[in-house]
């Protein structure tokens, strides 16, 4: 039980891996707040893990990642009911309706609001989290990049699909790379730990010939499964890597190299 009565806030949490975060917290002792902007379905998602885990060791809490006041209500929820927050988990990633265009088709007020909901949707929870870690004495923030914020794109295997590697993505996930080392010195003195996880591609009904050209650049499995993440997650919440701080723990199954 790695991480046994801590107090975990995910962001996203009604998503495809932060359904599998939260069952992972669950599974090594811990508490799972599943924080969504998404109420219907988060309400649904706890309840769904209640039940696969006969566990209450998960609730619900609408979070709006872009509002101050949004983030203080969930702070104050969680703290009002634990008395404690152990970490925050930065993991939602809301996309508006023209996301996913090819690069010459990406209009400026569209990257603007991708890039500021998502890269200003992980700061304004960081900023809002660390001042109560602050108070707290302890914290520890973990944010969700990916591969193609280290990598550039292999664009290859986007051939005879209607898939793109999204330029507000990797925008994003750069800079939520360097965001990281940033907080981690910025934080010094507070005893708030903050690192990232970069996944590789994860299976969410990709097309075949997608896949096929994607696993050819793979050391043995390929496209991860959504429960790939979870041992590096909670490698990073537990007292096991107490030490490391500012550190991107890429997982890809060697996409990258």
């Amino acid at each position: 039980m790695l991480l046994k009565d801590n107090i975990i806030v995910i962001t996203g949490g009604a998503g495809l891996i932060g359904k599998e975060f939260a069952k992972s917290i669950i599974e090594q002792g811990g508490i799972a707040v599943i924080a969504d902007i998404d109420e219907g379905r988060g309400v649904e998602v706890a309840k769904a893990i209640q039940k696969d885990l006969n566990s209450k060791n998960v609730f619900f809490v609408k979070l709006d990642i872009t509002s101050k006041i949004s983030i203080q209500k969930c702070i104050d929820c969680v703290h009002d009911r634990y008395g404690r927050i152990d970490a925050l988990v930065n993991n939602a990633y809301p996309k508006n309706k023209n996301y996913g265009r090819h690069f010459f088709d990406v209009e400026y007020d569209d990257f603007v609001e991708n890039l500021g909901t998502n890269l200003g949707g992980s700061i304004i929870p960081s900023q809002l989290f660390a001042l109560y870690f602050q108070n707290q004495g302890y914290g520890n923030i973990i944010n969700v990049s990916s591969i193609y914020g280290l990598i550039t794109p292999k664009f290859e295997i986007y051939k005879n699909t209607s898939m793109t590697m999204p330029v507000e993505y990797a925008a994003t996930k750069s800079g939520l790379i360097h965001l990281t080392k940033y907080m981690a010195k910025y934080f010094k003195g507070m005893n708030i730990r903050v690192n990232t996880i970069s996944p590789g591609g994860v299976m969410d009904g990709q097309p075949d010939n997608f896949l096929r050209g994607y696993n050819m650049h793979c050391s043995t499995k390929g496209m991860l499964d959504k429960n790939d993440l979870n041992g590096t997650l909670v490698y990073l919440l537990s007292s096991m890597s107490k030490y490391v701080n500012g550190q991107n723990i890429v997982v890809d199954d060697g996409f990258s190299l």
